[in-house]
């Protein structure tokens, strides 16, 4: 067991040189800093009586475009990390009438999603990792035409109102985020290399691709369970 732990370390250290593994600390320390604040944002639309609702996702995006056209310049970190944080908790609370549904038909899920949303993160995150350099940037292209596609598909929705391209985007979506995890991985990997130390940046990218992958995977086994009961019914 033990040469296997340091043999997979070893991989690490043989692709990564020590710049580039000090950056990725800096990314997913901040994106765990800024997953807890939203999880204070769900706390705080589920148990309290503030509830922003929409007006939520409205902030959080405001706050997002403030983080974007603040540019890194070694001395607004703090500036630029308030922006991230305020976005996760807004993020948060964006979800929590989502989550507060799902709460109500089977609590269990949204541990379920939160399991296997961090277990698929970090299965992808390693994969781009040890993969042979900017072996899945080729991936850029077909993501970005997946994503067109799908804001196609949303807009065209409004209107026709289907339920099968409604499932569609919903399962697109997922292989989407997947996708863009492991591309902005090994984005970030290069930005690195070529002298980018915005780690603010890069772990707001994370996130995003975090945050679509867990509502859609609530989303889907939310749906699941309550077929499964309108069955039991029958």
């Amino acid at each position: 067991m033990a040469p296997n732990i340091q043999t997979f370390i070893n991989s690490f250290q043989n692709r990564l040189e020590p710049p580039v593994r000090q950056h990725l600390k800096n990314v997913y320390g901040t994106l765990m800093m800024t997953c807890t604040a939203a999880s204070v944002g769900v706390y705080v639309d589920m148990f309290t009586r503030f509830q922003a609702g929409f007006l939520s996702a409205i902030v959080g995006a405001g706050l997002m475009l403030m983080l974007l056209a603040t540019p890194d310049d070694g001395k607004n970190t703090k500036l630029r990390l308030g922006y991230l944080t305020g976005f996760g908790l807004t993020s948060g609370m964006s979800l929590g009438p989502l989550l507060e549904y799902v709460s109500a038909v089977d609590p269990s899920i949204i541990v379920t999603a939160l399991l296997g949303t961090t277990l698929v993160f970090v299965c992808f995150s390693i994969a781009a990792m040890l993969a042979e350099r900017g072996s899945w940037l080729f991936l850029g292209g077909t993501l970005m035409t997946l994503f067109s596609s799908m804001f196609v598909m949303s807009l065209a929705n409004i209107f026709l109102q289907s339920q099968f391209i409604y499932q569609a985007h919903l399962y697109l979506g997922l292989v989407l985020m997947c996708g863009f995890v492991l591309f902005d991985t090994q984005l970030i990997i290069e930005k690195r290399r070529m002298g980018s130390k915005d780690f603010v940046q890069h772990a707001l990218e994370l996130f995003i691709d975090f945050v679509g992958m867990f509502r859609r995977l609530v989303i889907i086994l939310t749906q699941k369970e309550e077929q499964n009961r309108r069955r039991k019914r029958d």
